[in-house]
């Protein structure tokens, strides 16, 4: 399972993934922080990456240019990164069993 993190969200959430076992980059690791929101969309379908955000324009591409990525929409407040990563570290087993079952739109809600 491979994941794309978006830039409102901190690079040590890829770190943590990519500990877990999963491939995993942040938009700075791939050096783009300055791209586009359709920029980004075309890379995660390139790469065949599930898209973690904090960006709701994101579930608009997802409606109109599908390309087989998949969005977890992380729908919580500013937060310290530790809260962040237990947060994930909770998550994950349903993330991951809601994408191997298809799902497209992932909404975590605080």
């Amino acid at each position: 399972m491979r994941f794309l993190v978006d830039a409102q969200l901190p690079p040590a959430l890829a770190r943590w993934l990519v500990d877990q076992g999963y491939a995993a980059q942040h938009v700075a690791d791939v050096e783009m922080m300055r791209a586009t929101d359709a920029e980004i969309w075309a890379y995660a379908g390139k790469i065949s990456a599930t898209l973690i955000t904090k960006d709701e324009d994101f579930t608009t591409l997802l409606a109109a240019r599908p390309n087989g990525v998949a969005v977890v929409w992380v729908r919580v407040g500013n937060t310290s990164r530790r809260a962040l990563l237990d947060w994930f570290a909770r998550a994950m087993p349903d993330i991951e069993k809601l994408l191997k079952a298809g799902e497209s739109l992932i909404e975590l809600v605080e």
